[in-house]
């Protein structure tokens, strides 16, 4: 019996994949609030029916959406921000690993990037949670590095709070030059560099 239900509960896994993997691509061309559970379906292959199996709407599917889109980035974020060695070597880190997750996910880096301002309200509180997480994980981080003696708790979320809308901006820059010529992507994060350094100068004279 037992093996019975687990071989269900992996089908069950792969169809609401599926059906993620199904909506994300169909998203490419439109945003999540014109998007209708039975072009999912149909993608996919299942009834209508089946879709509520998983997700009670296509705003619950835009959540899960950007549960698997950010979700997985925080023991990374927090690695690069808690990093051995200077704030120029961690920045340099920083802006690589966001150039490498754009070229390995577009398509998640994409949905964000739409939905952070789009029309599905419980969608963009979902996104603003998970920026905000951010946030808290990359200030207490900040927190143990020597520069921040003296910091308010206040001052350090400001800090972090810049430091993720500026890896947010660095990820949509990627994007926009995921087909630009060599040159074009050295570019933009040599300027992204630039930005994040100017942010770490100004945290070094904050409290001056």
């Amino acid at each position: 019996m037992s093996h019975t239900l687990g071989i269900r509960q992996a089908q069950k896994q792969k169809t609401r994949q599926a059906l993620l993997d199904a909506a994300l691509e169909l998203l490419e061309e439109q945003s999540l609030s014109s998007l209708g559970l039975r072009e999912v379906t149909r993608a996919v292959g299942v009834a209508p029916t089946a879709f509520y199996r998983h997700f009670r709407s296509t705003e619950d599917l835009g959540v899960a959406l950007v549960e698997e889109a950010l979700g997985s980035l925080h023991p990374m974020i927090g690695d690069t921000v808690s990093a051995a060695g200077d704030s120029a070597g961690r920045i340099e880190r920083a802006v690589d690993l966001i150039a490498h997750h754009v070229e390995s996910h577009p398509a998640h880096v994409r949905f964000i990037a739409r939905e952070r301002h789009g029309g599905v309200q419980r969608v963009r509180r979902a996104i603003r949670e998970q920026l905000e997480r951010f946030a808290e994980e990359v200030k207490v981080e900040l927190a143990k590095h020597p520069e921040s003696k003296g910091w308010s708790d206040d001052d350090l979320l400001m800090l972090a709070g810049l430091y993720v809308d500026q890896m947010l901006m660095t990820a949509s820059l990627c994007l926009e030059a995921l087909e630009a010529s060599e040159e074009e992507r050295e570019r933009v994060t040599r300027v992204a560099t630039r930005q994040m350094r100017l942010i770490a100068i100004g945290r070094r004279n904050w409290l001056g």
